[in-house]
């Protein structure tokens, strides 16, 4: 039987670059891969549909499903996911807890991202912090040429009434604004050019992140992913063998990638303490720490699914079965890949 051809529209990094390099390839399918970075692929997939498979936002699939207006469907596969305390940053001096960003001015290059949802969940969820006790200003971040998802947003929302967003569009950025005092926080899921040289105007809401970090896990259970790999649904339809032949073909990357950090005969990452960081990731989140699958990452989903709905991004609750098509072998371990799909 000869292979179909799809496009995958995909971030280069270690759990997918099996995938691109060829040493992975899915049963049945040739990939046309499209290395693209995750504004610009989430754009394209969602406005035009463009590409056969891509990694998606997964906030932004959320609402989609919840609208009952996705054209798309999903394998529980999760390239990307971070913890995102450490992406809130204040005014030196100004903000030093999370209850002072009560009634402050912040910042952010988008409303309905999913590192700025995850982030505006977590301080509700676990400091009494609502999106609604901030004002909102939407803006790019510096003067490079992010895209300014702004108030045009991946997904349009109608945002509670008690959400003050604001729209700035002449030539500030949010970094100037912060430095000017004009503006309190800045949710970014880029680090800001101002903090990366050493800034005094601005600082980490939580400087200690990674114990912070590692203590929100243990108490939650919730290791957030941004992006799953979302299938058109046209594309399913016809052949819904694929799902299954890409969630195998993800899970032998990831577990490839996973296994080639833990070596000490040549590092692979340009990481002097890379053995000690894998040792502590497994102790803290389990031996395979970036699991695929629906139930072992059954915490993070039902928290985006909650977050999106009670931030108005979405008109009703979205369970997390909903998401994603059936798959055998959820969350192998890395020993035991996803060979008996």
């Amino acid at each position: 039987m000869s292979k179909i051809q799809l496009t995958l529209a995909c971030w280069d990094c270690d759990r997918t670059r099996p995938l691109i390099d060829g040493r992975v390839r899915p049963a049945g399918i040739d990939l046309d891969i499209k290395i693209l970075r995750p504004r610009e692929m989430f754009k394209r997939m969602l406005d035009d549909a463009e590409f056969d498979v891509s990694e998606i936002s997964l906030a932004s699939y959320v609402a989609l499903k919840a609208r009952g207006d996705c054209r798309f469907v999903a394998i529980p596969v999760a390239p990307s996911r971070m913890f995102r305390h450490s992406c809130i940053y204040v005014r030196s001096g100004a903000i030093k807890t999370p209850s002072d960003l009560r009634g402050k001015r912040v910042g952010a290059t988008s409303y309905s991202s999913t590192g700025i949802v995850f982030m505006r969940g977590m301080l509700q969820h676990d400091y009494g912090v609502a999106a609604s006790d901030l004002q909102w200003f939407m803006g790019r971040l510096n003067g490079a040429r992010e895209p300014n998802m702004s108030v045009e947003q991946l997904i349009a929302a109608s945002l509670p009434k008690d959400i003050e967003l604001q729209s700035i569009l002449d030539d500030n950025t949010l970094e100037g604004l912060l430095a000017a005092g004009e503006l309190d926080a800045i949710f970014s899921i880029f680090i800001p050019a101002i903090f990366q040289s050493g800034s005094p105007a601005i600082a980490r809401l939580f400087p200690n992140f990674r114990e912070v970090e590692q203590d929100y896990y243990r108490r939650t259970r919730i290791f957030p992913i941004m992006h799953i790999v979302a299938i058109r649904d046209d594309v399913h339809r016809e052949r819904p063998w694929i799902a299954r032949s890409l969630y195998k073909a993800f899970c032998e990357a990831k577990d490839m990638a996973l296994r080639g950090l833990y070596d000490t005969d040549a590092l692979r990452l340009a990481l002097p303490w890379l053995i000690d960081h894998i040792e502590e990731a497994r102790r803290e989140l389990g031996h395979d720490f970036w699991v695929y699958g629906l139930e072992p990452n059954r915490p993070a989903l039902s928290a985006i699914c909650n977050y999106v709905y009670e931030q108005g991004l979405a008109p009703r609750l979205v369970e997390p079965d909903e998401l994603f098509l059936p798959m055998h072998d959820e969350g192998s371990s890395v020993e035991e890949s996803c060979t008996a799909i």
